[in-house]
């Protein structure tokens, strides 16, 4: 049974069910109304025949038994939200095997590109349409970013890599974990109002640092209660006539010290706003945390590991501010906050508990989140890795500037239209010039080769049925644009990249650059063109990098006979009944036919005999 047929499966099974809980939802609703009918009926009968204690006898077993079919229907009710919004997540797995990007989570539009990076905009590492949108399943934002960083770290790491890859196999297999992660994030978010919107736990982080330098509150707590202690005590004495009135100066006393102080406390309430929300959504997920096993998953329970301190359990720690947050939540209700100000300063106690527990857990929360985030961008890696189960994890190899492909792909296109290539790079075969057609893949491929090692980079199986890569730091110069802001040419840009990429070549590092290089210098004419291609090609030759460049000089496919380790490579095309054909096959040596021409002709261009 292929990934598909089972998430259809699973996706039968939960509507089926669906189908039940409605049923028995349908059930629970008539009950509701029988029972509030009949208990008014009778209720209103015994008033006329029996008396009213028999009435409220009656209105009160009625009211009881409508309560407990009104528990056991919003259970249901809830079984049905949790079951439709696992049925969401078992679609969503089926639209990312499919590319339906339609039906993806968004990218966060907030996010720019890093300026000068080596490959994030020529790779479609992230965007709109990109390969960290089609992992990330993380519902924090911290989460997603920490994924992206591991896609678009710059210096790869062995032991980093082979620890994160032993991870995701282990969660691989944990499908059922994994969505009851997203489930319970999406029931959070979907209480909290925010159905879509990524957490921010940066706030919960910021909010626990701010303020630490503080002098305590106790003192002000102490004489505030001494206050309201005496000014009660003296409403009491005086209204025994055993004192003279003199409450309301002790009152004066004590509202002015309250006042005096306020400032103390006036932020407490305005932070605790956005955090209670923020308090919701992770004691849900932390509370699941801590009660797994993790006995089958030794890696597992060291990366959540600060979730099992049973000393400091987060979910407790963190419904212990809640607590304090609805508390504090008395404010809401101005005239019951005077009331009861009045009687005792309820806003500096219970801030001054709330500091008390910022410092018990300011320690730690960040340790929570730390591991939280680890888990969310591991679970990405191995969502990815449960629905392409064709894919292969890396194999990392020790020495230099050598890869290995067979089957190669690239993830980001459509499986109906996807052709896999095998393909080597060595000490032998350190450059390849890759020729070809217009259309026929060249820029495509270089993308595929790309993009797979910066999954292998970073933890995950790569497109591909076998792949033994050596590291590498990527650098591309694939998307080169112009830049009116900068005022900027084509050109000049395109030599800006070059000479970025000459630069990292050029640094003192075990690990040598890969370059991929689209269309050389193709913002120039052919002779400087062909002048500079050789030039920088011959200087890349002279170092430990390796790469490709692709173009459309044919010229430059006699560098293979000039330099030891440049070698050609090509895709080609045929026209069949006057359309053009591509079979999107890698093979060796230059190409040995053009298309511009053709192209032309085939779109009613003129084109001279």
């Amino acid at each position: 049974m292929t990934r598909l047929e089972q998430l259809d499966k699973q996706i039968e099974r939960l509507r089926r069910r669906a189908v039940g809980l409605d049923e028995i939802s349908r059930k629970y609703w008539i009950a509701r109304r029988i029972i509030f009918i009949s208990g008014v009926l009778l209720a209103l009968a015994s008033c006329n025949f029996a008396g009213n204690t028999t009435a409220w006898l009656v209105a009160a077993l009625i009211a009881i038994a409508f309560s407990v079919v009104t528990i056991y229907h919003n259970r249901v009710r809830d079984s049905l939200t949790r079951n439709s919004l696992l049925i969401e997540i078992k679609q969503v797995h089926i639209a990312r095997i499919h590319l339906d990007w339609d039906r993806i989570p968004p990218a966060d539009s907030s996010a720019s590109p890093i300026s000068g990076h080596p490959f994030e905009t020529d790779l479609d590492i992230t965007g709109e349409r990109s390969i960290h949108r089609l992992l990330d399943c993380a519902v924090t934002k911290e989460g997603s970013e920490r994924l992206k960083s591991w896609l678009l770290s710059p210096r790869p790491d062995a032991e980093l890599i082979r620890r994160r890859q032993a991870l995701v196999r282990e969660l691989k297999a944990h499908y059922v974990f994994r969505d009851k992660l997203q489930l319970l994030s999406a029931v959070a978010r979907l209480n909290s109002g925010r159905r879509t919107s990524l957490w921010n736990s940066r706030i919960l982080v910021d909010w626990i640092a701010r303020d630490e330098r503080k002098e305590s509150l106790l003192p002000a707590v102490v004489y505030l209660c001494v206050l309201s202690a005496l000014n009660i005590i003296c409403i009491v004495l005086a209204s025994f006539h055993l004192i003279p009135p003199i409450w309301p100066i002790t009152f004066v006393i004590y509202a002015g010290a309250m006042i005096l102080k306020q400032s103390r406390i006036a932020t407490a309430w305005g932070e605790l706003q956005e955090l209670e929300k923020a308090l919701t959504h992770f004691q849900v997920v932390f509370g699941y945390l801590e009660s797994r096993n993790y006995n089958n998953t030794p890696r597992l329970a060291q990366t959540c590991a600060p979730f099992a301190d049973e000393g400091k359990q987060p979910s407790q720690e963190i419904r212990r501010l809640g607590r304090l947050a609805a508390a504090l939540g008395l404010r809401t209700n101005p005239i019951l906050s005077i009331l009861v100000h009045l009687i005792v300063p309820w806003d500096f106690i219970f801030t001054h508990r709330l500091e008390l527990v910022k410092r018990e857990i300011a320690g730690l929360l960040p340790r929570w989140l730390d591991a939280w985030h680890e888990l969310e961008a591991l679970n990405s890696l191995a969502n990815f890795a449960y629905l392409n189960p064709h894919y292969k994890f890396p194999e990392l190899l020790h020495e230099n500037g050598r890869i290995v492909a067979r089957e190669l792909g690239h993830p980001l296109l459509k499986p109906e239209s996807k052709v896999c290539n095998d393909f080597e790079l060595d000490h032998s075969r350190r450059i390849v010039i890759l020729t070809g057609s217009n259309m026929a893949g060249k820029s495509t491929f270089l993308r595929t080769i790309g993009v797979n090692l910066v999954l292998a980079y970073a933890g995950a199986p790569a497109n591909a049925e076998r792949l033994q890569t050596s590291l590498f730091r990527i650098f591309t110069c694939i998307k080169v644009s112009d830049s009116v802001q900068d005022g900027l040419s084509y050109f000049y840009a395109e030599v800006k990249r070059l000479q970025a990429l000459l630069a990292a070549t050029q640094v003192d590092d075990p690990l040598p650059v890969l370059f991929l290089i689209d269309e050389i210098f193709r913002g120039t004419n052919s002779r400087e063109r062909l002048i500079g291609s050789r030039s920088y090609i011959r200087t890349l030759a002279d170092g430990t990098s390796a790469g490709l460049v692709a173009t459309h000089d044919l010229e430059l496919i006699k560098l293979a006979d000039e330099i030891e380790g440049v070698v050609n490579q090509h895709f080609r095309e045929e026209v069949y009944e006057g359309k053009m054909v591509f079979d999107y096959r890698l093979r060796t040596g230059p190409c040995p036919t053009t298309n511009a021409l053709t192209i032309m002709r085939l779109e009613g261009l003129p084109v001279e005999s």
